[in-house]
């Protein structure tokens, strides 16, 4: 079955609600059995979509799919959100339990951000700490028990579960090509429990400055390819996560069979980057032949005590970087999120129970990296004394510094409690690190290219 969104009412005028036409044109289909949906030139404002087994949309070129902004319309479903399964707003388009799936097209989604992001501002700004708003409230009672779970610092503690742009929950067989996706109200696109996924020829965009607006995160899924693809935001470009704490343990489902290549990232805190939820393990991931330009942090590996997981087989080659902040940061004192009354434990320096939620990070091969202007230091590599970093190479990677513009050298990563330094080299705690043929320039007279500190260890340099 082939229809046009046309032939359910739908009108790209800018200004009609299309909900009920998309949602008629997708019940048509299910009951088919699938089919394509063609959206052609204009903009068609909707609520919330939910696709189906078998199922394309297909968006035109100089068409667009925008999403009102009310956040009454996206009703509770239940989602993965900031590594905990619970029940969040519902994703402006979303697919659960269905196979065979696919958006495509040369067209835009666009999910109308900007009211998403002035509502948490003022939230944050009142110091807001527990539910308010109806939606807020509604959540708070399906969640009475996981209110407490930690996060990455989206906000759990209001329940103001924004949704993502598109998720697939617990889906397989998807394939999202060509299209523009931009202004999310939270991460962008969200595969979760999913497998056999493609990306490619995509560009996403958000301000960077919108919160929390991920490009892709890949969340405990097997078998993804993304590949020419530009993402350029105001947090993480592409995130590899699986679950946080006790319940990811739980649940245990990885990440693992991913690989991205020839991406170009902008803006954002990294370019591609591994948790901070890796309770479920995080491996066989490797990322070759991409750009990175003025994001953060190039290559970010962030966990925490209490996240828990293995990461491990990761290979990253050939990569390209320009004005990062710091290209390399492998960071087991991740602080976003945490409860103040637990910093003491989760940040301590000295060493600490192994226990199930002690994360490992090991076998991690960086090749062929050339940085150059990096604005706060050329590495950060900090694990925790109770479980070090184990395995970590680098060779023929060339780091040069900025020669202005700096910024200070604690801006290289978002960590907690590790004294902070001056040192602008490639900084290494509690980690076994190999460098072969690695080169750091623009280090002031004097300065050394590799600061060794507690319990680091390396081979020939």
């Amino acid at each position: 079955m082939t229809a046009d969104i046309e032939e359910f009412g739908g009108r790209g005028d800018g200004h009609t609600d299309n909900s009920k036409a998309f949602a008629a044109a997708f019940a048509s289909m299910k009951r088919a059995g699938g089919g394509r949906l063609r959206v052609d030139r204009g903009t068609y404002l909707t609520g919330p979509i939910e696709l189906f087994d078998n199922i394309t949309l297909e968006i035109g070129h100089g068409a667009a799919l925008q999403f009102l902004p009310d956040m009454q319309l996206y009703s509770p479903v239940l989602t993965r959100w900031e590594g905990i399964v619970c029940f969040g707003m519902h994703p402006l388009i979303f697919a659960r339990d269905a196979h065979n799936v696919a958006l495509r097209g040369e067209g835009t989604i666009d999910g109308n951000g900007n009211p998403w992001w002035a509502s948490l501002g003022r939230k944050k700004s009142a110091h807001q700490s527990c539910p308010v708003e109806p939606i807020e409230i509604a959540l708070a009672e399906y969640n009475r028990d996981l209110i407490d779970q930690p996060s990455g610092g989206g906000g759990r503690e209001m329940q103001f579960l924004r949704p993502p742009l598109v998720q697939f929950f617990r889906c397989s067989d998807i394939g999202i090509e060509g299209l523009t996706f931009r202004n999310s109200p939270f991460w962008t696109i969200h595969p979760v429990f999913s497998d056999h996924i493609i990306i490619r020829d995509i560009f996403v965009q958000n301000p960077p400055d919108a919160p929390n607006t991920d490009g892709i995160d890949i969340d405990s899924c097997t078998d993804i390819r993304v590949e020419n693809t530009t993402v350029d935001v105001g947090d993480d470009c592409i995130a590899i996560k699986a679950g946080s704490g006790e319940r990811g343990l739980r649940e245990g489902k990885p990440s693992k069979k991913i690989a991205i290549h020839n991406c170009h990232f902008r803006h954002g805190h990294g370019g591609v980057v591994i948790g901070s939820e890796t309770a479920g393990g995080i491996s066989g991931v490797s990322v070759d032949d991409c750009s990175f330009e003025g994001t953060d942090r190039g290559i970010r590996l962030k966990t925490r005590r209490g996240r828990g997981g293995t990461v491990s087989d990761l290979r990253f080659r050939t990569l390209k970087m320009e004005r990062v902040l710091c290209p390399v940061a492998v960071n087991m004192y991740y602080r976003c999120g945490a409860k103040p009354d637990a910093t003491a434990e989760l940040f301590a320096l000295t060493s600490r129970a192994v226990n199930a939620l002690t994360p490992h990070i090991r076998d991690i091969e960086i090749a062929g990296l050339e940085a150059r202007n990096c604005r706060a230091s050329a590495g950060f590599i900090a694990g925790l004394p109770e479980a070090p970093i184990e395995g970590l190479k680098m060779e023929h990677c060339h780091i040069g510094l900025a020669d202005h513009d700096m910024v200070p050298v604690s801006e290289s990563e978002m960590f907690e409690g590790i004294p902070e330094t001056g040192a602008r080299g490639i900084r290494i705690r509690h980690a076994s690190c190999g460098f072969h043929d690695v080169t750091v320039t623009g280090l002031d007279a004097g300065a050394e290219a590799f600061i060794f500190e507690d319990g680091s260890k390396t081979d020939t340099l």
